[in-house]
């Protein structure tokens, strides 16, 4: 008999998507936990018909076909509701009747997700497992000949500078002539990067903010955490915690009514302004914050009806060129909080960051620069931008380094690397690279989402649905009835557990170098690759 499924281009069986979920009948007591907890509606309750062969026993006896119905789980083949791997049908199934497989070839599905004409957007990162900075080691390890440091034992000074560090005679010179000297402050060189308040749900936010006060006040380690573009809590904007913020202004300028508004009432000064010009994962692209997660809260705070997605432009609309962008932008910036708060742009990882960095130099208006490479995350993003557009990092912060070297500005000018820091892993050994291959401090965002928050992600396509809404953790979903999973209080724990943690395999990394009272930023010597190429555009020693 014909099948009355109908087969369609788009028709995959279970085999074709990347997640195959296994269910155990003899297992499952039908309770319906994992159906109801599933963000993307992958499984379904199904009935199924089977055929049973049951035979009597003795010798004359003969054999019978039973056709029996009973109820089960059954896995949605439609692209539109493929599995993502998240698991969460396993954490909550209480009986291990469920668990989701990653299939054994490659997916199908990749061909069948442009329907309506629409490419596939979604979040998390891009998929390649690993990265030049994990195969950065360090060679410089003093032993008899320099005085190497216990890092048990010793006190350490990890901090770095944001802002502009003028000569002091050139700052004396800029006194008279202006009447103040470019704000600094003196940081920890972990920062949490750019993830707004829209982006990342209530208690997400919240805890971050709570573990940030907390390692400030507490554990005397003077933690930033920037907000993304968004705007943050008017509360936030009057309270004494918002020195330990940095606000980001953005090409959508959403939020800012409210920042401005309060400055009158601020208690006390933010740490930095950071000004948006793109970001790693879609170079070139504006931000965009989907409807699904613009609920009447996050309308209010960046003044727009609810409901609507919101979508930033590629570049700031009044601005077309680095020096219209000091002159105007940072400028302005500077002067609405009196020359007291230090402001830097935030730019994509390009083969044009070495032009942005000398306009740069030539102001002493800008008090550094952060750049995004190629590995960074975002909420919302086409995988075509993800994955084919974008700079490495390493080679970005190294070439923007040693030409600051040659202008003589290298401890003048901060710059702030960010994307992929520690997506294997590996975050303070990302770090100190980095460091050591010129930055003067590191932006972090979704390594806090995964290790605070427990986020499902993962460069190997896992989850990655924080666009949409749905993220099954509560990490960012505006929905109550999703958020509400997770404990801001256990999100702040997390984060002084993580930056305790980097903080003491940062100090391993540092010791054997002698260093303590100084980050070894551009210490290239103590750096070794086993890749020839690398090593000469690095500028760092080939090992083998």
């Amino acid at each position: 008999m014909p099948s009355n499924r109908p087969i369609t281009p788009s028709s995959l069986s279970i085999k074709d998507l990347p997640w195959q979920i296994q269910w155990d009948k003899d297992k499952c007591t039908l309770c319906g936990s994992c159906t109801a907890v599933c963000p993307v509606s992958a499984i379904e309750l199904g009935v199924f018909r089977k055929r049973i062969v049951e035979t009597a026993l003795g010798i004359n006896s003969s054999s019978s076909s039973v056709f029996k119905v009973y109820q089960g789980i059954r896995q949605k083949t439609d692209p539109a509701y493929s599995c993502i791997g998240c698991a969460m049908c396993t954490q909550v199934c209480p009986n291990d009747a469920i668990i989701p497989m990653k299939s054994d070839e490659a997916s199908k599905l990749s061909y069948h997700i442009n329907r309506g004409g629409q490419p596939r957007r979604r979040g998390g990162r891009r998929n390649v497992p690993g990265g030049l900075l994990d195969q950065i080691k360090f060679i410089r390890i003093s032993m008899l000949t320099d005085p190497a440091l216990d890092a048990g034992r010793h006190e350490f000074e990890l901090r770095t500078l944001l802002g502009r560090v003028l000569p002091p005679e050139e700052s004396i010179a800029h006194f008279k002539s202006n009447g103040w000297i470019p704000p600094v402050r003196e940081i920890y060189p972990l920062i949490i990067g750019s993830m707004s308040f829209g982006a990342l749900s209530p208690p997400m936010w919240e805890g971050l903010q709570m573990g940030i006060a907390y390692l400030n006040e507490e554990m005397n380690m003077p933690v930033r955490i920037c907000t993304g573009e968004g705007g943050c809590p008017p509360r936030l904007l009057r309270s004494r915690f918002l020195k330990y913020v940095i606000l980001q202004v953005a090409s959508g300028y959403f939020g800012w009514d409210e920042i401005i508004h309060a400055i009158p009432e601020m208690k006390v000064d933010p740490c930095a302004i950071e000004i948006k010009y793109g970001q790693g994962a879609k170079p070139g692209d504006g931000g965009l914050l989907m409807w699904n997660k613009v609920n009447k809260l996050i309308a209010a705070i960046r003044g727009v009806p609810s409901g609507i997605s919101l979508p930033s432009p590629p570049t700031h609309q009044t601005q077309y060129s680095i020096e219209e962008s000091v002159a105007k932008m940072i400028q302005s910036m500077s002067m609405a909080w009196g020359f007291r708060v230090p402001v830097y742009p935030k730019i994509s990882a390009t083969s044009t960051a070495l032009a942005v960095l000398n306009n740069l130099t030539r102001n002493p208006y800008a008090a550094g620069l952060a750049i995004d490479g190629e590995d960074g995350g975002t909420g919302a993003a086409y995988d075509v931008s993800m994955n084919s557009m974008g700079h490495p990092i390493a080679t970005n912060i190294r070439d923007s380094y040693l030409n600051l070297v040659a202008l003589g500005k290298q401890n003048e000018i901060p710059l702030f690397a960010g994307g992929g820091v520690g997506k294997s892993g590996n975050l303070a050994a990302n770090a100190a690279a980095l460091i050591m291959l010129g930055a003067s401090g590191v932006q972090i965002g979704k390594y806090i989402m995964q290790a605070a928050a427990g986020c499902l992600g993962s460069e190997t396509d896992r989850c990655n649905i924080c666009n949409i809404g749905l993220c099954p953790k509560g990490i960012t979903s505006q929905d109550p009835r999703i958020y509400r999973r997770l404990d801001a209080e256990a999100v702040a724990q997390r984060v002084v557990d993580v930056y305790l943690s980097f903080d003491t395999e940062l100090k391993k990394i540092v010791a054997p170098l002698g260093r303590s009272t100084s980050l070894p930023i551009g210490m290239s010597d103590a750096l070794g690759i086993n890749d020839f190429n690398a090593a000469e555009r690095l500028n760092i020693k080939y090992v083998v």
